[in-house]
């Protein structure tokens, strides 16, 4: 896949597996790898910036495997921006869709 299309809907994808539960890094990119191919250093970053604008919250979770981990849930103002995001990926998603069925007619 294209690099400047998984810079722009990654964002998306975090905010909505971690709107499902809460989740630790490791984890998260776990789920991701199965919509796209990513690796830790894409995710962590992200989670960062997420977190430092307030859509995420963190906690630390005992772990029988090793040390505790940094889980991340999400917050209303994250919500909110998974809210905005899909719509805004609908719209444009729609949009390019119907210009490519377009092109094959």
């Amino acid at each position: 896949m294209d690099t400047q299309f998984k810079k722009g809907v990654l964002e998306l994808i975090v905010l909505f597996i971690v709107s499902e539960k809460d989740i630790y890094g490791y984890e998260l990119v776990l789920e991701v790898s199965k919509v796209l191919e990513v690796n830790e250093g894409t995710i962590y970053p992200l989670l960062r910036r997420l977190t430092n604008e307030k859509y995420f919250e963190t906690y630390l979770k005992e772990s029988s495997e090793g040390p505790p981990r940094k889980y991340y849930h999400i917050t209303s103002l994250g919500k909110s921006r998974k809210d905005t995001l899909v719509e805004t990926w609908r719209n444009f998603s729609k949009k390019v869709n119907k210009l490519i069925e377009g092109e094959k007619q």
